[in-house]
């Protein structure tokens, strides 16, 4: 089975341990505290979760999710996570990561700052634009015109593969941004941030976007 190390375990990290394990993977979790401090949140998820330090999520994995504030992201383990797909989570808040001037002027986006932290790695933007607690699978069927469609954006079709599998089998279709320099559509207070929306509604949002939101 396909172990997901997780790094980060804040709202969406938890609720991506939920869903992962949910779906029969084997989930290795880290936060920034200390894997003693994670024992609730395994004690609740069952044993397809572990708790571990950051470094033994990144080395442990065979798909990695990152989802830690901005500005912690040089404290994520680069080679560990060499080779490997790394779906990144990360919206960009002034407020807590401090000013960064190439998002600031639009001429970077979060995806492609972990890629350049990651340079080895498969990143792939995924489930930055959606509230943690609507993550849970929705048992939407495939094809029902009603399902909620979410965007993913990667330099990888074996990335966006995987996370277009993930998606569909939590009950989501997927919309394909194009590369991580066009991740910036999906990213905060753009049109489609934490929309409930269908995938026509969704590429309608995509199109809406404007670089400097």
């Amino acid at each position: 089975m396909i172990a997901i190390g997780i790094i980060g375990a804040g709202h969406i990290g938890s609720a991506l341990a939920r869903a992962f394990s949910g779906l029969g993977y084997d989930v290795v979790i880290a936060n920034s505290r200390g894997p003693e401090t994670l024992s609730g949140l395994v004690s609740e998820l069952g044993p397809k979760v572990r708790a571990a330090t950051a470094e033994e999520a990144a080395r442990d994995a065979d798909i990695a999710v990152v989802t830690v504030p901005l500005r912690a992201l040089k404290d994520v383990p680069v080679e560990p996570l060499a080779g490997k797909i790394v779906l990144d989570t990360n919206n960009y808040y002034f407020e807590r990561d401090g000013h960064i001037e190439a998002l600031d002027r639009g001429e970077a986006t979060t995806s492609g700052l972990v890629q350049e932290h990651l340079p080895t790695s498969k990143v792939v933007k995924a489930f930055n634009h959606i509230l943690a607690a609507d993550i849970s699978p929705t048992g939407v069927p495939a094809g029902d015109p009603a399902r909620r469609a979410l965007g993913t954006a990667s330099d990888f079709p074996e990335a966006v593969e995987f996370v277009t599998g993930v998606y569909d089998a939590l009950g989501f279709d997927t919309v394909e941004v194009g590369p991580l320099s066009e991740s910036w559509r999906i990213e905060r207070d753009r049109p489609a941030y934490v929309k409930v929306q269908t995938a026509p509604e969704l590429r309608e949002n995509l199109a809406k976007a404007n670089r400097l939101p």
